[in-house]
This record gives C-alpha cells, structure tokens and sequence, in this order.
C-alpha cells in the first residue's frame, strides 16, 4: 500500500488524477452528462497509457463525476447524474431559502467522509466483505428492491398514496421493450424505437431538468431568481461534526454495504440511507423542505458506494454497477483480469486503485471547497442564458447515449409527463426510482422463481431475503404506528 502511495504521488501520475477528478466535477454537473459517459469516452485515449496511469485517471473521473452531480442538484434541482436525486429533495429547498453555499458545503463534506470511510472499508475488509456478499442470491436482491421501492412511500411529504402512484407508475414505463427472460417483445406497440425501452438517462433528464427549464420559463422572472449570495466564508463550523456525525458514519456503512452488492448502484444507496435517516429523526417532517441531514445522508451514501463497488471488482472481478464494467474493460485491455490473481499478478494495479480512490477524494474535497463560492454564483446568472445552455447540454447528452433523435423526444415526453405530474403534486423522486428499480426487481424475480421451480415459499428459507421483507413491512406500517404512538402519548400526557 504504502508503495502504491509512493507511485501515485509521482507528478505524471497526480497530474493525471488531478485532470480526471476535475473533468468528473464538470462533466456531472452537467445534467445529460454522466461519470459513465465520460469514463467510456476516455477509455479510448488509455489505450498506449501504462496500466497505473490508466486505472488512475478512471477512478478520478469516477469519483469526480459522482460528487460532481450534487452542484446542479442544490442549485437548480437537476441532478447531474442518477446519484444526485435524493440530494435534489432538500438541497435544492435549502438553497432556495436563501442558504446555497450551505447546502453546497454539507454536500461536499459528506461526499468526502463517505469517500475516505469506505475506503477503510476498501482498504481493511474487501476480502472478507466480498466474501459475505456472495451469500446473496436472487431472492436477497428481490427482497432488497422491494424494500427500496416500499421506501419510497416515505419519501413522499403529505399523502401516501401519491407516493406509491408515482412509484408504480415509473415501474409500468419501464416495461416497454424486449422481455429478456423470453425475448418477445412487450407492449412496443407496434413501434421499432421502443424494442430497447426507454433509456434511463433521457427519462431522468426529461423529468427532472426538462420538467424543471419548463416550470422556470413560466414562473415570473422575480420568483425565478434566488437570494444573492452575501457570505465570504463556507457556513461550516465544527459544530456541524457533532450533529451530522453520526449521520454521516451511518450513511456511509449503509453507502458501502449497497454499494458491495453488484448492479444496485449508488442512487439507491442514496435511497435507503435518506430514508433510514428520516425514519430516526425526531422531525420527519422537516425532510423535503430543505433539512439539512437530508443533504448530509444522500451525499454521503452516494460517494460511499464507489468505494463498496470497488471492492466485488478488485477482489472477486465483480462489476458493481455500470461504471465498473467499464473499469474492468479498461483493465481487460490492458492484459489484466480483476479477481484475487490481482493481487498477486498486478499488485501496483491493484493497491494503485485503493490509493488513487483516496487520493481524489482529497483532492475533490480541494477543488470543490475553494470553487464552491463560485460555483454558487452559478444561480445569480440570467436565467435565460442558463436554462439555454442546459437545454442544449440536456439535448447533447440525451442524443449521445445511442446517437438517436429518438431519445431526445423521449426526454421531451417525460420532460412533459414530469411537469403534469408535478402540477398534480405527485413526487418525481418516486416515480423515476421507481422506474430505475422495476427492471432490476424484474429479473431478481424471474431468476428466483427458476432456481425454485416456481415455489415461492422457498424465500421463507432466506433469512437475509426475510429481513429486508420484514424492514419493507415495518417501513410501510411505521406512518399507523407512529401515529398510534403519538395519540396514546396525547391521551396519557392530557389525563388528569
């Protein structure tokens, strides 16, 4: 380890980190744009680099691109990538209440705790924790879903039953498309576009940064227009640590341990840790409106999840999620198999990862801090000027997933779909993770039922699978309790 910091702190080799952890910042600030995109767009230029120097430009852009995301979150309420939109939920309120270097500076701290726990995790338990996560089968990631999805219902601030309407409604837009367990294609309608689905990245952005540009070029110019930005200073004191410690701890424990388990992903990372932190505050209702431990959770699970989804990959060669994939082709074709032989064919490569993720989480934290004054200032520009030039990246980004127009008239759809149901007051966050985890669920499902035969009492033999059931069950009938709770407490404190 100690010679894997001594060849990352060499100056080709930290310049190339410092370039990819700046590109990631811009690039998923950007809504349209994503750490995805930009890993596979660079991939092509390490080709003829030498194998640390390749790995560490990745994983700067990888840690770039995910903390990049929460700037426009808070700002303008469009989530640069998928990772950022629980963050949208109170970020984005805080910074309208006049506070959003505050909101802007607990994003970046908590994207930089969560970043430097897990690497302890990365760096001290990736065997073991690799280990432990293989015990999972289908029915676990089934059961986990369900239990995210059953969360959303929390997320929502007044009725509940929105909450789940906007959820299954995002689950019945992901059904379109080629049925992967049987191959027949599923409500298309007759239409050739839709055999591949609709793309998550034009959804996301049609419902949120579309919906969002619509609303903004309605609403009067001076209800558009946030306060100005008076403070010289970062509104962050070590006070914050004793209140959002724990907070920050637990998240990113939960951050990590979803991060571990392959293809679930940093959004719902986000999801449960957001959720998990609002079921044990004693203000719940304070979440949505622009509370601070909300900011604090999300952003923190999200950044933690980078370093759970290294570790399946370095130890066990299992992609956690889509970015990994991509990592382990650029280690492919650089004549390198991830996997425990890593460790011993390539150590540099490996203990090269571990540095270099906690290396440019340092130097996210530098290049955010001293930029986030000017980074605020994003929100005093015309807002004419701004939502032009995000409508066109909105367009760019959509367009360059498959290089087709189609996607860009499915982010206009949804772009409209999102403005109706938010007139409607019916949540957006719901409905696109619910649309995110409806495919995953999907197939969980499928390959439990196979490996069953078709009997599904054989979850009753998965404790873990029961566990997440039994949360999902608590979580949805915590609202009846706790009400229950809150009236005998009434009753008692009003006897005589």
């Amino acid at each position: 380890m100690l010679d894997a910091f001594q060849l990352l702190l060499q100056l080709d080799t930290l310049l190339l980190l410092l370039l990819g952890t700046a590109l990631g910042i811009v690039v998923g600030a950007i809504p349209g744009l994503t750490a995805s995109m930009l890993i596979a767009l660079t991939l092509p230029l390490t080709f003829h680099m030498d194998s640390v120097n390749a790995v560490t430009l990745l994983i700067g852009e990888y840690v770039g691109g995910i903390s990049g995301g929460l700037i426009t979150a808070i700002l303008l309420r469009m989530p640069g990538t998928p990772a950022s939109i629980v963050t949208t939920f109170d970020g984005y309120p805080l910074a309208r209440n006049g506070n959003p270097e505050r909101a802007l500076a607990l994003g970046i701290l908590a994207s930089v705790v969560g970043g430097v726990i897990s690497w302890g995790f990365l760096a001290g338990m990736s065997p073991a924790l690799a280990r432990f996560a293989l015990q999972f089968g289908p029915w676990e990631y089934f059961a986990l879903v369900m239990m995210a999805l059953v969360m959303l219902a929390s997320l929502t601030q007044g009725s509940l039953v929105k909450g789940l309407l906007a959820a299954t409604l995002g689950m019945a837009f992901a059904l379109p498309g080629i049925d992967s367990s049987i191959g027949q294609q599923r409500l298309t309608f007759g239409f050739d576009a839709l055999l591949s689905g609709f793309g998550l990245l034009p959804v996301l952005i049609g419902a949120f940064a579309i919906s969002q540009i619509l609303r903004e070029a309605a609403a009067p110019i001076h209800a558009t227009r946030p306060p100005a930005i008076a403070r010289a200073r970062l509104p962050v004191h070590w006070s914050d640590a004793r209140r959002h410690g724990p907070n920050m701890i637990r998240s990113s424990i939960i951050g990590t341990w979803i991060g571990l388990l392959p293809g679930i992903g940093a959004n719902i990372a986000a999801l449960v840790s957001y959720t998990t932190t609002r079921q044990l505050s004693k203000e719940p209702e304070k979440f949505g409106t622009g509370h601070e431990p909300g900011v604090v959770a999300g952003e923190t699970a999200n950044n933690a999840s980078i370093g759970g989804a290294l570790i399946p990959l370095i130890t066990m060669g299992i992609p956690g999620s889509v970015t990994e994939a991509i990592l382990i082709g650029a280690l492919t074709i650089h004549n390198l198999q991830p996997g425990p032989l890593l460790f011993q064919n390539a150590p540099e490569v490996a203990y090269g990862i571990i540095a270099a993720y906690l290396v440019a989480n340092l130097i996210m934290l530098i290049l955010m801090w001293s930029a986030v004054r000017h980074i605020a200032a994003i929100t005093q520009l015309p807002r004419s000027g701004l939502l032009a030039t995000i409508l066109v990246f909105c367009v760019i980004g959509s367009y360059a997933v498959n290089n087709s127009f189609v996607d860009v008239w499915v982010m206009i759809a949804f772009g409209a779909i999102g403005l109706m149901l938010e007139l409607a007051r019916v949540p957006l966050g719901p409905f696109v993770i619910g649309f995110v985890l409806s495919p995953i669920a999907e197939e969980q499902l499928r390959a439990s039922l196979m490996m069953a035969d078709g009997n599904v009492a054989e979850i009753l033999g998965r404790p873990y699978a029961l566990v997440f059931l039994a949360l999902a069950l608590l979580t949805l009938a915590w609202p009846v309790i706790a009400s229950r709770m809150a009236r005998r407490r009434q009753a008692v404190s009003s006897a005589p």
